[in-house]
């Protein structure tokens, strides 16, 4: 019987060591917001001006396939009264061809701005996660949480990691 009273305070005495542990290291949460960062960061202007520029080489492709297209179509409306019905099917084929690269170059477009982008940005993203874990092992921060609208309904009164991860990236 005394070794089952001895069992139970040790028990007893782990699970209060336990809990005091844990209440003198409070969770520590902050926010920041991730956008607002990557649009302070030195040199993120000059990946928005290359994301730009491929932008409107790929617009200006569309536009002049575009242009193309409504001069054949229109050529086609003009002259269609005149054409035998095979050269018409000739020509409803090509223009229907014509739209379906159109469309094809534009989905493909899409894909490749999207993924010129997440190339470019890549290593800016990282720089700042970088940034944020170090400010939170130093700061001792339980949580960092991304501010953004939407993403953390209620919060308590918490720290913004802002100036600090400024401060660690050199930003003013």
């Amino acid at each position: 019987m005394k070794k089952l009273t001895k069992f139970f305070a040790v028990v007893i005495l782990i699970i209060g060591c336990s809990f005091t542990t844990k209440a003198q290291n409070p969770v520590k949460v902050g926010y920041i917001d991730f956008n607002t960062l990557l649009a302070a960061m030195p040199g993120i202007d000059s990946v928005k001006i290359k994301i730009q520029a491929y932008q409107k080489t790929l617009t200006d492709q569309m536009d002049a396939m575009k242009a193309e297209f409504e001069n054949k179509y229109l050529d086609y409306q003009s002259q269609s009264s005149s054409m035998s019905d095979l050269i018409k099917q000739t020509k409803e084929k090509e223009l229907t061809d014509l739209q379906g690269r159109i469309d094809a170059f534009q989905q493909k477009a899409n894909q490749d701005l999207q993924t010129k982008q997440q190339e470019l940005v890549a290593p800016f993203i990282e720089r700042a996660k970088v940034a944020i874990k170090e400010v939170a092992k130093e700061q001792k921060f339980t949580y960092i949480l991304n501010a953004i609208e939407d993403v953390v309904i209620y919060k308590e009164e918490a720290d913004d990691v802002m100036p600090m991860v400024k401060k660690k990236l050199g930003i003013q």
